[in-house]
């Protein structure tokens, strides 16, 4: 395929989600070759970087890359979104270390690209295409098969612990389902995760309009009512565990962890033309194997 950028510039405000400070964030076209580069515009020289997995330096609640002073955390739902869409080139302005969380999914990306439009260029995208079966097992125990197919391929396998959410699946065979299929489910998170997350600094920025939220395990009224107070939400009765807010698809939070894995594995800088299949997915996996297949092709 031909590169691609916007046709013109578009800009989103919200909140961090674990900041919580207010965000702006730039959308613009750019040149052939530029790839997805950010640049933090509230820094005094305005360091820009293109995003590659070479600059993950985090990845708790979040991909963040780091390159000196140069800071930007939570890039994965823009950058899943610009790589659905077949976005080579843009140029993203900053004027915090996070990309703002929005609705908490890759919606307010893919609409505000599709209303900006899209721009084909003269040059070729670089791909990397599968040409056999490659396996990789993270540090975090995540698994990851790559074979070879005639596009972009996702599938995801979730388990977790406890009452509500148990094994889920999710796959995308076409990037041209992404927007339907993928790019309205939102993060998520337990309730028994929410004090350690906060103590941490954290979903400062977190209610239940930007992520879903999961009670599968009893917890004190007391400890609730905090909860709740914090979310902004009215006070529930803690004796009902379910999910805090209605789910947009009955697997969500499958379909969730594989909008992450395209976001995250947009980091190699590069199409991919091949099958990603993963097992218990998370941003540390995801980014180790991007930096793996990173290593392997270049």
């Amino acid at each position: 395929m031909k590169q691609q950028t916007l046709h013109t510039s578009f800009e989103l405000s919200g909140k961090g989600l674990h900041t919580g400070l207010q965000i702006h964030a730039v959308f613009k076209p750019a040149a052939e070759d530029t790839g997805i580069r950010i640049c933090r515009t509230d820094l005094p020289d305005q360091p820009c970087h293109q995003a590659l997995a070479r600059y993950v330096s985090a990845t708790e609640r979040g991909t963040v890359l780091t390159d000196g002073e140069w800071k930007v955390s939570t890039v994965e739902h823009a950058l899943s979104a610009l790589y659905a869409l077949c976005i080579t080139n843009c140029l993203i302005e900053l004027d915090a270390p996070e990309m703002p969380i929005l609705d908490g999914s890759a919606k307010p990306f893919v609409d505000a690209i599709l209303q900006a439009g899209i721009e084909e260029q003269e040059e070729e995208a670089a791909t990397f295409v599968v040409d056999k079966k490659i396996e990789y097992t993270a540090a975090s125990g995540s698994t990851y098969v790559i074979t070879p197919a005639e596009e972009s391929e996702y599938e995801v396998e979730i388990s977790f612990p406890g009452q509500i959410l148990h094994d889920q699946t999710a796959e995308l065979l076409h990037l041209e389902d992404y927007g339907k299929e993928i790019a309205f489910n939102r993060t998520f998170c337990f309730v028994r995760e929410i004090a350690y997350l906060l103590s941490k600094g954290l979903i400062k920025g977190g209610d239940l309009e930007n992520a879903l939220v999961i009670y599968e395990q009893p917890i004190p009224q007391e400890a609730m009512d905090q909860l709740t107070d914090h979310l902004g939400q009215p006070r529930q009765d803690a004796t009902k565990l379910g999910y805090l807010s209605p789910l947009h698809f009955d697997n969500e939070p499958a379909r969730h962890k594989l909008l992450d894995l395209i976001g995250d594995f947009a980091l190699l800088g590069c199409r991919i033309q091949g099958k990603i299949s993963a097992v218990k997915p998370g941003h540390g996996g995801n980014t180790e194997c991007a930096k793996m297949l990173f290593d392997l092709i270049k």
